[in-house]
Parts: structure tokens; C-alpha cells; sequence
């Protein structure tokens, strides 16, 4: 946040380490959640930073739909679990090993479920730069998604992206609109505490790769490693 003095000069006000220290503790939360209630001033901050994402030719082509029903996220947990199960069979030897001690969602732990959508007919038709790139609006809603994740971590409260479902089931579970796809079912909720290490590096399923071997500079370089 800042304040401009007369001169039109901006004064921070909080260290800009903060927003760095908060995108450095995000974390993809599983198991943490105390399943206490969020506070709803709280709640509409955080959908409010969502909310204030920017998007492709100003669309804001997402909806948030808040899920506290018990019963819908029960119903959503099993057909997550069957998928896990899907996945889990494909995998043998260490790699199921290690699958088998990582858990992939916080559905009824958390307080809430968040389920993000797009619609892609929002502002439609003539959607201002997403002529040549017809994803334009996709991305929109993921910037929103990490726009609630932060605000949300410098609220102390832990998010959880569940991706391990079919979009036409959660499709039907929420009675979404057959033209509007359901991007991300987030767990959002209080934690006992973030974990320093991501679930995945600590359970030894991948490492996190180093910047230099993710930055190209002038053209795509074929000789690093993925």
C-alpha cells in the first residue's frame, strides 16, 4: 500500500519483503487445516482480492461458488479418492511407494470448499485480446485463483487446490451451467501452521527445480536440464 505526497510521489508503507515473504510461504495445504470457521469479513477480503485479478479485455470471466454443505463435500471427497485410486494404479515400484504417503486434498478437514469456474461467453463477443489466443480468459481465472491464495496466506489461512476430479462430475455436484468449466475446487481454512517444505519435495515426489534452469535469456536454450 502506499500514499502519494503532494508531489505525486508514492511513500511505501509496508517493506515490499512482506509480499515477498508471503508468496515464499504459500503453501498447497493437505492435512493442516483445524476445520475452525473463517471469519466472513475475512472470507470477502479474500474474495475480493480474487476479485480484483486482472483478466483478459477486462472479462472477469470467473464465479466463485462457496461450498459448506457437509453432505456435496463428502460427495465430492469420494470421487476425488476414486481418482486418486485411478492414478495410484498406474504407478509401480518406489514411485507408488511414494505416492501412497502423499494425501491430495483437505475437503472435509478445511472450512470451506471454493470451487472457481470460467466462463467463457462472459464479455462476449468481442472479448479485447483474446482474438489470437483463445486461453486468454482461462489464464484470467488462474491469476484470480492466485490472487485468493496470497491474500488468503497473509490472512494465516491455508489453501488447498484439489485437482484430482472429473469436470463434468463437479459440473453436475454444483449445477454448473454446461458452458461454464470448472477450473479449481479450493480448500480454504485455518491451519495449524504452514509447512516449511511443499508436500511433493518432502515426500521426495519432485524437487524444485533452481531459477537458472528455468531462465532463457534472448531465445529457448535445448541444453538444460527438466
Amino acid at each position: 500500500m502506499t500514499t502519494a505526497d503532494r508531489s505525486g510521489r508514492s511513500e511505501s508503507r509496508q517493506p515490499v519483503s512482506d509480499l515477498y515473504d508471503v508468496i515464499n510461504r504459500r503453501r498447497d495445504v493437505r492435512s493442516e487445516f483445524t476445520g475452525e470457521t473463517i471469519d466472513s469479513e475475512v472470507l470477502y477480503r479474500i474474495l475480493g482480492a480474487a476479485h480484483s485479478a486482472p483478466s483478459v479485455g477486462l472479462s472477469q470471466p470467473w464465479d466463485f461458488v462457496l461450498v459448506r454443505d457437509e453432505a456435496t463435500r463428502r460427495a465430492f471427497r469420494e470421487h476425488v479418492l476414486a481418482e486418486r485410486s485411478v492414478f495410484a494404479a498406474e504407478l509401480s515400484g518406489e514411485r507408488a511407494r511414494t505416492f501412497s504417503k502423499i494425501k491430495v486434498e483437505g475437503i472435509v478437514e478445511s472450512s470451506l470448499g471454493i470451487a472457481v469456474t470460467y466462463d467463457p461467453e462472459r464479455g462476449s463477443p468481442d472479448v479485447l485480446g483474446r482474438h489470437a489466443i483463445a486461453d486468454a480468459g482461462l489464464y484470467s481465472v488462474c491469476l484470480a485463483i492466485q490472487n485468493l491464495w496470497l491474500a488468503a496466506t497473509a490472512e494465516g489461512l491455508g489453501v488447498g487446490w484439489v485437482s484430482f476430479y472429473r469436470e463434468e462430475f463437479l459440473r453436475r455436484l454444483l449445477d454448473i451451467p454446461s458452458g461454464v468449466r470448472p477450473v479449481a475446487w479450493l480448500c480454504v481454512g485455518p491451519v495449524r501452521e504452514l509447512a516449511e517444505t511443499p508436500d511433493l519435495e518432502r515426500h521426495g515426489w519432485r524437487n524444485r527445480l533452481r531459477l537458472e534452469d528455468v531462465v532463457h535469456d534472448g531465445k529457448y536454450r535445448h541444453d538444460f536440464t527438466r
